[in-house]
């Protein structure tokens, strides 16, 4: 049977605040060239050659940008990685260059966004020859891009999943399922994970299940949350639970095709919903793999069994893609596919666009069907430029073969990634699939303690002076979020792993 964890852990207070996830370091580290004159660790890896010449930089300066930046951007706005950010000035493919001409491999791609590569080619090509044309017209006219990029798009889905209503954010997408999802049941209550995150509109932040992309007032009717199928952190959880190159070293003695863990925490799941929700419920809204909660992998059979106890209880399955589709996981284009089920809607947003602002809602026929009922109007979803993009996208996907790439590049990176966790104590789990990868980092193993934010944040910061871009999240800020550019290469992984070596070898020479 899979293993079961107690529960007797006490983590360090404080840390599920938003600073903890993206604040700054706190930590004294010696400077980039004084760690390297030091000659600590392996030899500092060679970055791959890029032919891309960025221009020179003649906007503001570093230090009135950052002025700037204090007085007059909301601090919503204002997450800021790192204790001396970025100043970002130009981008290719997977490769960002800052204000300095610093090249810097991106290995968060703007959060997951930048899909097929920062300024691809074909992409601006496509963008450049629709802005000399039509810029915009609302869906009170028609024009051929929605149309179009409608057809291409629905026919990447299977089943009757055929009807788009296309928004400007992820955040949109999943307020607009909900409607359409109540609407279309006649019942209230939705379902969603604990360390979920499906947006930060009032709506949607009851489904988010981070504290720290919580504020205090009410924005949870109606919404029930059950426990997090996290094999590696939850309750129950085994050594072959995922469907990932990474399984954590719990131990596991199911039979084949069983797991004990996924009917363990589906289980859960069942009994929660028949004390919290009425007779009927609404909706089951689900990441197939959990974002910003760190890369979260679910036991493999637990979203089959979620989706039938959903189903017996009048409920629509909808499955949020924002950030795990467009080919991103390798063997299958939509995450919900790797699980085996299908969904009754499905919402997207981030990577279709590669940076412009786009979302869609994707849903059968019956289903769309109740957003005739009302006007219900949206002044830029489905502009000719984003659908020009959007459909250039698409294809760049299928030219470049960046699914296979994803799938390919994804296993070398998290073959290095494991050699990382079996070498350093820090390194307490690697998960993911595809180009959608977490490593999360602990203080200890065997009690899987988070590591201290302060020291979490060192070995970020080392990362970034050394030319590698991290992204950092999960339940306590401890882990980091590898989503680069689908783009990106087997030479590139192999720096990024050469990289990270280095810096967690420099951070155990700081602790002796």
């Amino acid at each position: 049977m899979a293993a079961k964890f107690g529960r007797s852990v006490v983590f360090p207070a404080g840390s599920l605040t938003g600073s903890s996830l993206y604040g700054g370091l706190s930590l004294a580290r010696p400077a980039l060239a004084a760690r390297l004159a030091s000659g600590s660790g392996s030899p500092l890896p060679e970055m791959p050659p890029c032919d891309f010449k960025p221009r020179a930089y003649e906007g503001y300066s570093y230090d009135k940008t950052k002025q700037l930046r204090k007085e007059h951007l909301n601090p919503g706005m204002t997450l800021t990685f790192y204790s001396r950010p970025v100043l970002i000035h130009q981008g290719y493919m997977q490769w960002l260059f800052d204000h300095e001409g610093k090249r810097y491999l991106d290995l968060f791609a703007g959060i997951v966004t930048v899909s097929v590569g920062h300024c691809h080619p074909k992409v601006t090509a496509r963008a450049q020859d629709q802005l000399s044309r039509l810029w915009h017209t609302t869906n009170i006219y028609m024009h051929p891009n929605v149309h179009e990029y409608a057809e291409k798009l629905t026919a990447r889905l299977p089943g009757n999943l055929k009807v788009v209503y296309f928004t400007n954010s992820g955040s949109e997408a999943n307020d607009l399922a909900l409607l359409m999802a109540r609407l279309y049941t006649g019942a209230f209550d939705i379902v969603s994970l604990r360390n979920s995150f499906h947006g930060g509109s009032p709506y949607v932040l009851g489904l988010t299940g981070i504290s720290a992309f919580k504020f205090p007032f009410p924005c949870s009717f109606g919404m029930q949350q059950v426990d997090c199928p996290d094999v590696f952190r939850g309750p129950w959880g085994g050594a072959n639970c995922r469907d990932s190159l990474g399984q954590t070293p719990r131990n596991c003695d199911c039979s084949e095709g069983q797991c004990v863990a996924a009917d363990k925490y589906a289980q859960h799941a069942r009994e929660t919903i028949v004390g919290s929700c009425p007779g009927k419920m609404a909706a089951f809204i689900y990441e197939p793999l959990q974002g910003s909660a760190g890369v979260v992998q679910p036991p493999r059979t637990y979203f089959k069994q979620m989706f039938e106890v959903v189903r017996e209880r009048g409920g629509l399955c909808i499955s949020d893609e924002v950030q795990s589709g467009f080919g991103r996981l390798g063997t299958h284009f939509w995450g919900f596919e790797a699980h085996g089920v299908v969904p009754d809607i499905v919402t997207m947003a981030k990577g279709m666009g590669n940076g412009i602002p786009m979302g869609a809602v994707i849903t059968t026929p019956e289903v769309a069907e109740t957003m005739g009922r009302a006007v219900h109007f949206n002044t830029f979803g489905g502009n000719p430029v984003a659908c020009a993009i959007g459909s250039a996208v698409l294809d760049v996907i299928d030219e470049d073969r960046l699914q296979e790439n994803s799938r390919k590049v994804g296993e070398v990176f998290m073959k290095e990634l494991i050699k990382l966790r079996e070498e350093f104590e820090v390194v307490g789990d690697v998960r993911g699939k595809g180009l959608m990868i977490g490593v999360e980092m602990v203080k200890n193993k065997k009690t899987r303690e988070p590591l201290p934010i302060e020291d979490t944040n060192w070995i970020w910061e080392a990362c970034k002076d050394y030319g590698v871009l991290l992204g950092k999240g999960g339940l306590y800020g401890t882990c980091f979020r590898i989503k680069p550019p689908m783009c990106v290469t087997e030479e590139d992984v192999m720096f990024a792993s050469a990289v990270m070596r280095k810096v967690l070898q420099e951070y155990e020479m700081s602790k002796k």
